[in-house]
């Protein structure tokens, strides 16, 4: 009975999902430096090399400046839902979100770290998980792609799936 016990604490015990830590690898060339960004105070961050400025935090998260965390839970969308709350969101009073390209998507990557695969000094809240992107796939338009911030990887998802988004806009 006792041994039973045991087994049963201990399965419990490891079923309980734990929060992985980001692996950087040591002489692995940093992708996305940190000051190559400006952060900034109304929870947005600007690239200065590709003139883009995003959402420090994932999709209908909030920014909380005093605590420099991001509040609140992240949907996983579709991809139509994914477009809808871009052109419905104003943070930090901007009014042009939009989803990023794949290839706008890939440069916030940072290609040196895993799980997650993107510079969590900049930017915070990031799932491990996919994230959207609003390039449609060539062959097979219900799709689109993605990017899986655990691993860094892109893949084609179908628009009907349920993922993450991060939003961006061009700076002007």
């Amino acid at each position: 009975m006792k041994l039973k016990l045991l087994y049963v604490l201990a399965a419990t015990a490891f079923s309980f999902n734990v929060a992985a830590e980001q692996t950087c690898y040591a002489g692995a060339d940093t992708t996305t430096a940190t000051d190559r960004f400006t952060i900034n105070t109304d929870g947005t961050v600007s690239d200065s090399e590709t003139g883009l400025m995003w959402q420090r935090c994932s999709y209908s998260q909030t920014y909380n400046e005093d605590t420099e965390l991001c509040e609140g839970s992240t949907p996983s969308i579709n991809w139509q839902e994914a477009l809808r709350g871009a052109k419905n969101d104003t943070t930090a009073d901007y009014d042009d979100w939009q989803v990023p390209n794949i290839k706008e998507l890939a440069s916030i990557l940072e290609h040196s770290c895993t799980e997650p695969s993107i510079n969590e000094d900049v930017f915070l809240g990031t799932k491990l998980q996919n994230y959207w992107s609003n390039t449609s796939g060539v062959s097979t338009m219900s799709s689109a792609w993605v990017y899986q911030f655990d691993s860094g990887l892109n893949s084609l998802h179908a628009k009907t799936s349920n993922v993450y988004l991060r939003l961006v806009r061009y700076e002007k």
